[in-house]
């Protein structure tokens, strides 16, 4: 009987640690004061003027998105993994993401983005971006918009184990490999925004504000020198207000250039810049 009654230990001892593998930070901790901050960025955020546009018209864009830089002491993890260094989350300066936005009838337009998976500096993002609008006529020079939005899909990164911790002799990634960790952010919304026509209808500047459904998931991805794979997974959930605020400039019957400040005020701020062409 003594082998039956080491083996029910065992897996009684062990059953506490598969149910800890999964971590789930409150939002006053670091990992989730990360995670809130990337998803600032990465938010499907109007960025432009609301406009009614015409059934069946297509308009193409660009964005250009500035991804804040995270202090060291705020990519220190305090609940998943006490005593580790800083994450590795700032390998880009900006999110470009191409756009397009479908009108339908009824004053409604749908806007799409995707990102397809090519790795640049170590970062694989593919990323959907998805949201519907209507827009509301008030006189005739204010345009009312109002949206719901989500990002949906993964990137991938070596963010808790980078090239040169590996090298590190007092780092916990010593010896592994370069860990290809996984982030989704999973943001959901809607918001409203405002515009005002001027100077014969080429300006138009807008203001609004939201709320957004943050879900991130991140699992790490990462092999120790003993050969051992760490998957552990963070999971956080948060809900933030929005504001944002912009400039639309139709620079001719079809090209159209927009500027707007994206903000999630207890986490960060972006600015961001899109070129537009109507087909």
């Amino acid at each position: 009987m003594r082998g039956p009654r080491l083996g029910l230990l065992a897996v009684l001892l062990a059953a506490p640690a598969a149910a800890q593998e999964d971590c789930y930070p409150g939002p006053e901790s670091n990992e989730a004061k990360t995670l809130a901050i990337l998803s600032v960025p990465l938010a499907f955020a109007p960025l432009r003027a609301p406009a009614r546009p015409e059934s069946g018209a297509v308009e193409v864009a660009l964005e250009i998105s500035a991804i804040p830089t995270i202090d060291s002491a705020t990519r220190t993890p305090t609940i998943c993994r006490p005593g580790k260094g800083p994450e590795n989350t700032d390998l880009l300066f900006a999110l470009f993401r191409p756009r397009v936005l479908v009108g339908l009838p009824g004053g409604l337009a749908l806007d799409l983005s995707w990102i397809p998976p090519i790795r640049v500096n170590g970062v694989k993002a593919n990323l959907v971006g998805l949201a519907l609008g209507k827009t509301l006529g008030i006189g005739a020079s204010v345009t009312v918009g109002l949206r719901a939005h989500g990002t949906f899909g993964e990137i991938r990164a070596p963010v808790t184990c980078p090239e040169e911790a590996l090298e590190d002799p007092d780092s916990a990634c010593y010896g592994g490999i370069e860990s290809d960790d996984r982030y989704r952010p999973n943001i959901f919304g809607g918001d409203v925004t405002a515009a005002l026509r001027l100077a014969g209808g080429t300006l138009r500047p807008y203001l609004g504000a939201g709320y957004n459904r943050l879900e991130p998931r991140f699992q790490v991805q990462f092999t120790n020198r003993a050969g051992e794979l760490d998957d552990r997974k963070v999971i956080v959930d948060l809900d933030r207000g929005v504001i944002f605020g912009g400039l639309d400039w139709a620079a001719s019957g079809r090209l159209a250039l927009s500027g707007e400040v994206y903000a999630a005020p207890v986490d960060a701020v972006t600015g961001r810049i899109a070129l537009r062409v109507g087909l």
